[in-house]
């Protein structure tokens, strides 16, 4: 049996001094985006984040985007202990952590003045909107890449969506619609919660781009009865490996072979056109691959 000694040892050596260096650049590029561009002229993060800074617009200046940020955010990361494991909750309690000083230090202490207008774009909201989404979003983006969370909303969703019967995207994307909604009532005004969907829509797309990637990767499912000829023709094209799977048409009852290949998505044009070229009857799904882990060339083909 493993002594407390053995086990912290052992799980210290699951965490990595480059994850938390570049969890550590998520925190400080995340409260950039919030405190220089969205905060200052009261546009509304998403999740947890922008939960702060409605907080903090309505309670006294005691209660900062900061204390928020702390306030609820680490409860709901505890809570999913169990769910997303130790390492993870470590990971992300240190980046929020980061995250909330980075913040302090821009509002409180730096001589940077983010209290009526933004020391970069002023006061026009779309460009606010729009940096703020997209700088937001880069840290954001590198904090999933590395192993963490910048907003407990994600984590929320996780433990409560399937309860609710929905999706977790869905329950993410209801809890925004809400906030703003509530935004707009407390306010009196919809021009910022509109401009807050701006900032959520830039950020979601950034965060997209930082966790897949520009050369983020399609799956090709194709059903065809010309597998040797296909097969060789995407090899050659693509040099990448394939799978093929035996199979065999429900109603006709013919064989059938089914290939599976992964390619890049500027690739996908050119392997459709190359599929209909070959074989103008075959049947081909095509799926975003979330993650791809490569093994040896051998076993991908």
């Amino acid at each position: 049996m493993q002594t407390m000694k053995q086990k912290l040892l052992a799980f210290g050596a699951k965490l990595s001094p480059l994850n938390f260096l570049m969890l550590f650049l998520a925190g400080v590029i995340n409260a950039i985006g919030v405190t220089i561009f969205i905060a200052p002229v009261q546009l509304y993060d998403s999740g947890i984040s922008g939960t702060s800074i409605l907080l903090s617009q309505l309670t006294p200046d005691t209660f900062s985007l900061s204390f928020f940020l702390i306030l609820l955010n680490i409860p709901l990361l505890l809570l999913g202990f169990k769910r997303q494991g130790a390492v993870f909750s470590v990971y992300a309690i240190f980046t929020v952590g980061v995250y909330s000083a980075a913040a302090w230090l821009i509002t409180d202490v730096l001589p940077v003045d983010v209290s009526i207008a933004s020391p970069l774009a002023g006061t026009d909201l779309f460009l606010c909107a729009l940096f703020g989404g997209i700088v937001s979003g880069v840290g954001s983006g590198l904090a999933i890449r590395y192993g963490g969370a910048m907003d407990g909303i994600e984590v929320a969703a996780v433990i409560f969506a399937k309860g609710l019967g929905v999706s977790v995207g869905t329950f993410v994307l209801v809890y925004n619609v809400l906030l703003y909604i509530i935004c707009g009532v407390i306010m009196g005004s919809w021009i910022l919660p509109l401009y807050s969907i701006v900032t959520y829509a830039a950020g979601s797309k950034t965060v997209d781009f930082i966790v897949d990637g520009l050369d983020s990767s399609k799956a090709a499912m194709i059903v065809t009865s010309r597998q040797q000829e296909l097969a060789a023709a995407v090899s050659e094209q693509f040099g990448t490996g394939i799978t093929v799977m035996d199979a065999r048409g429900f109603y006709s009852d013919a064989p059938k072979s089914v290939l599976y290949v992964v390619v890049n998505r500027f690739q996908m044009v050119k392997l459709k056109a190359l599929v209909k070229t070959v074989d103008p009857d075959a049947y081909m799904t095509i799926t975003a691959v979330a993650d791809l882990l490569h093994g040896s060339r051998e076993n991908a083909q």
